[in-house]
């Protein structure tokens, strides 16, 4: 197994630079404070109705909405 040259190291390391800096998520301003319910809901995972993110929720568990 042969091992990158230098040239080509710097240029994977560009490449995953480049790549971060285009799917990063966008920056919020910080006179935009971001809904703190929302920020909570997101970072715990939780929907208001799981049955519209996940379908087969429903049906494997036996949830019922309504």
């Amino acid at each position: 197994m042969s091992t990158a040259s230098p040239e080509q190291a710097a240029a994977i390391a560009a490449a995953i630079e480049r790549f971060m800096r285009d799917t990063a998520p966008l920056r919020i301003k910080r006179d935009e404070d971001p809904d703190p319910w929302l920020r909570a809901a997101i970072l715990e995972g939780v929907t208001r109705e799981p049955e519209l993110v996940f379908p087969a929720l429903e049906q494997a568990s036996g949830y019922t909405s309504g």
